[in-house]
């Protein structure tokens, strides 16, 4: 789960706190949101949830897992695109339609941590999932699971939605996932073997920063959350990543792609800035990064 810490504070600004897609959010704004806003931003994860979650038997991508079409999502056409640069950066270790692999190792809708060993995710996903035509189809079974970058994507909605009426600095808190428009904040970056630890400090202004670690969502022998949908296994070599873009969605796919071979020149491409520690502790850093590091460098 992607969860630096918290956010530094300014005493007179105003937090509204609550709990949402298995997360919680903090929404931190100089004056207090609105109703009319707050009932927006609800709705608008609401929504969210029922298109994307797969934990949900009533959701779109739950409706698709057996094939079909649907009338496409707003959000399908930016995400599935960069999900398609996510995929051809890291050789097919990213691909939406991993979450069956992920079901398979226990990580399922009734989230039963019940290992049944691994599969691949459908290698050529993109002649089965198409997004085109005002329509998202499925030529055969498989299970759409977009969590490589999707919370990173509600985030953007969610900011968008809040910042007319934030009346100045706005920072938006999804379990770790964060957007920060106006004054700078500092933030924590979570040692992933030590919650009360930090391996550094990140000043972020007008720029989203997340965060991924597979301390995170991990069960069994050495399951968590981050696969390689090419074998189903999950990464061995990386342990936490961080990256800095100027919005949530590229952040949130450049810290996932970060747990494997290309990742890196992706963010370069990208203009993303970024950290990662590796399982033998070592930490590792994109040339020019902002953040303050405790590693001696």
């Amino acid at each position: 789960m992607r969860r630096p810490d918290p956010v530094s504070r300014a005493p007179e600004r105003v937090v509204w706190r609550f709990e949402a897609i298995g997360t919680v959010w903090e929404i931190e704004s100089a004056h207090a949101l609105p109703p009319s806003v707050r009932t927006t931003v609800t709705e608008t994860i609401a929504s969210f949830d029922l298109e994307w979650s797969r934990f949900r038997d009533d959701s779109l991508v739950s409706r698709l897992a057996a094939g079909g079409s649907a009338p496409a999502p707003a959000d399908a056409a930016p995400m599935l695109a960069v999900y398609a640069e996510l995929s051809e950066a890291t050789d097919g270790a990213v691909n939406p339609l991993v979450g069956g692999p992920l079901a398979r190792r226990g990580y399922d809708a009734a989230y039963s941590l019940r290992d049944e060993g691994p599969s691949a995710a459908p290698a050529a996903w993109t002649d089965l999932l198409t997004w085109r035509d005002g329509r998202l189809a499925l030529a055969a079974p498989a299970l759409i699971d977009v969590g490589a970058l999707g919370k990173g994507r509600l985030v953007d909605l969610v900011l968008a939605e809040t910042q007319h009426a934030a009346g100045g600095d706005l920072v938006v808190d999804a379990g770790g996932d964060i957007a920060v428009r106006g004054a700078a904040q500092r933030i924590a970056l979570e040692h992933p073997y030590d919650p009360q630890r930090a391996i550094g400090v990140w000043e972020v202004a007008d720029a989203a920063l997340c965060a991924s670690a597979t301390n995170r969502r991990a069960w069994g022998d050495g399951l968590h959350h981050v696969l390689d949908a090419r074998t189903g296994e999950p990464v061995r070599t990386i342990a936490a990543t961080w990256a800095l873009a100027p919005d949530a969605m590229h952040a949130d796919a450049a810290a996932t792609a970060l747990f494997f071979d290309g990742g890196p020149a992706l963010a370069h491409r990208w203009g993303v800035e970024w950290v990662r520690m590796t399982t033998d502790g070592r930490v590792e850093w994109s040339p020019g990064c902002g953040a303050t590091l405790f590693t001696g460098r």
